[in-house]
């Protein structure tokens, strides 16, 4: 753990000291700065409107952090691969499923702080709804849920990648694949591979809960099943890429 510790906090550091964090979260802030405006802006916002209002932010707010983390997680080792500093890593007497659980931590810490950020929009936006407690709580945990499961799959695919940009491209792809599920019409939805689809997909039963219990007004642990599949996928894919990172090597694809 000790390792674990050092590693984590270096990768931290790189981050958000010498790395891209801060920028990062200045163009979150800007963006849910515009999504707020724009869902708060109408005046003729009745009780149930804010409730759909406050939900679509909470979900712009975990979507856009669930893309950072898989983005930063995605160039964790192939980035460091091309920049050729992964050499000076692997040779450090430290386990390689270390290096990337401290690399996970790192990148697990943009949602952190993003969730921060997004505290004071949200708390405007759910005055007098009587959500505010729920859209919190609900949003770190489902935001937690997806931004694991991303950053998981970001690891494993930027250990294996050929390249930076293989890495990136593949990450994006992903991204799209677990978002379109979201996009399919009602119809499409009601059916029994429908609801399972929604229901294994993690971004999209995560997202479904949130908008059962914001705007349907559903107790909390009345839909607690959809957040089944988000739980079981996170748990597999940090395990799966923990399994991935032990076998770590200067040439992508094998084992050294």
């Amino acid at each position: 753990m000790t390792r674990l510790r050092v590693i984590a906090a270096q990768e931290l550091r790189d981050l958000w000291l010498t790395g891209r964090g801060l920028p990062l979260m200045l163009a979150y802030a800007v963006l849910l700065s515009v999504t707020s405006y724009l869902v708060a802006s109408n005046q003729a916002l009745n009780f149930l409107e804010q409730r759909e209002a406050v939900s679509l932010t909470v979900q712009v707010a975990i979507g856009v952090a669930a893309l950072l983390v898989l983005v930063t997680s995605a160039d964790a080792i192939s980035g460091e691969r091309e920049r050729g500093t992964l050499e000076w890593l692997l040779l450090t007497p430290t386990p390689r499923w270390v290096l990337l659980a401290g690399k996970g931590l790192a990148a697990m810490s943009l949602w952190l702080v993003a969730y921060v950020v997004s505290v004071p929009y949200i708390w405007y936006l759910a005055r007098g709804t009587g959500v505010l407690g729920r859209a919190l709580v609900a949003g770190l945990c489902v935001g937690t849920l997806i931004a694991l499961f991303l950053c998981s799959l970001g690891l494993a695919i930027s250990t294996v990648a050929g390249s930076n940009r293989v890495a990136l491209a593949v990450s994006f792809f992903v991204l799209l694949a677990v978002f379109f599920p979201t996009q399919l019409p009602a119809s499409a939805q009601g059916g029994g591979i429908g609801d399972l689809l929604l229901r294994v997909d993690p971004v999209t039963a995560g997202l479904q809960y949130l908008g059962l219990l914001l705007i349907t007004g559903h107790s909390a642990g009345e839909d607690i099943d959809w957040l089944l599949g988000p739980v079981v996928l996170a748990v597999l894919a940090a395990a799966a890429a923990l399994v991935v990172g032990a076998r770590m090597s200067l040439r992508p694809g094998r084992s050294a």
